[in-house]
């Protein structure tokens, strides 16, 4: 604990992605015991104690899935996977010498998203602080932006200058100029080419606007993806009521959209080539570093530990056959 609190809050403070890994249960014998837990980084290094042998590849690998997918899962680890199947629970067989059965929780912890807000109008200043309470990152952009009229923000921009910002590609844009440099606001918007461009104006207004994006060359594609008017359709008529609804597609965004390797920074679905299947248990092996390996009918077998490369000596063809 000592080790990963710190951990966890360094990387919650640098908005990095990581997996919280929790045994939850355990049958003996097992090395690790009920509330032994660890912080997983993007990159795989593992700090804290989840166990050892086949536990850790499989954490591993989990965690790179509930990065990947957004979602955390139930991991059992278990000697006896055909008489443990439960629902909402993955079931790994347990091959290595321990012979115990643990329960994993494995939780991704992402970053928080970034709402990008062009203009200074009460729709602006009213979607940052509806945005920070939902606890989004919020950053401010406009020619005459000040501290005073976004004081939560988490960086005011004095320029349109979108693709400074930091994972502004996978950042949420909403232009709520209201009349201010409409034109220039738009642009910047879709020319930094974010995950979602949101603009608060009329069907006919933009109409306008959208003529003008035209003619500087943004595609007709880029236009269609642009949603105007911003907000779900609750008869929104003040500007709390327009912050509320814009924020509210926000979320209903940010949940559908399936969250990636890329958004995240987890490893791709498929590993690398330079990398090895364990015929015993399924997991990935870096034929570099690994300290087990067989040699059958002339190929290299790499394995996770010394005792998936026990089970597949006596019984190659079983493995081989489900490979």
């Amino acid at each position: 604990m000592d080790r990963i609190e710190p951990l966890a809050e360094q990387l919650r403070g640098r908005n990095e992605p990581f997996v919280q890994a929790l045994v939850v249960r355990c049958e003996s014998p097992t090395s690790a015991k009920a509330g032994a837990r660890a912080v997983i980084t993007s990159d795989g290094v593992i700090q804290g104690w989840i166990g050892g042998g086949c536990a850790q590849p499989i954490v591993l690998e989990e965690a790179r899935r509930a990065l990947r997918e957004g979602t955390p899962r139930l991991v059992r680890i278990t000697p006896h996977p055909g008489t443990a199947q439960t629902k909402g629970m993955v079931t790994y067989e347990m091959v290595c010498h321990s012979g115990g059965t643990l329960d994993i929780f494995v939780e991704p912890v992402l970053p928080m998203p970034q709402l990008v807000i062009v203009g200074r109008s009460p729709i602006a200043r009213t979607l940052a602080r509806l945005a920070k309470t939902l606890g989004w990152r919020v950053q401010a952009a406009s020619t005459q932006v000040a501290a005073r009229d976004f004081p939560d923000a988490d960086g005011l921009l004095p320029n349109l200058e979108l693709g400074r910002i930091a994972g502004i590609a996978d950042s949420y844009v909403v232009v709520a100029s209201q009349g201010e440099d409409d034109e220039g606001a738009m642009l910047a918007a879709v020319r930094a080419a974010p995950a979602y461009v949101g603009f608060v104006a009329s069907a006919k207004k933009w109409q306008s606007i959208s003529g003008y994006l035209a003619g500087q060359g943004v595609p007709a594609a880029t236009l269609q993806e642009v949603r105007v008017p911003a907000g779900v359709p609750i008869m929104a008529v003040d500007p709390e009521e327009i912050a509320l609804s814009i924020m509210a597609e926000l979320v209903q965004r940010r949940r559908q959209t399936p969250a990636t390797g890329a958004d995240h920074g987890a490893a791709p679905e498929s590993p690398p080539a330079r990398q090895a299947v364990d015929p015993v248990c399924h997991m990935t092996v870096d034929p570099a570093t690994a300290k087990y390996k067989s040699d059958y009918k002339g190929q290299a077998v790499y394995f996770c530990c010394g005792g998936c490369k026990q089970s597949f000596d006596k019984d190659p063809e079983r493995y081989l056959r489900h490979a």
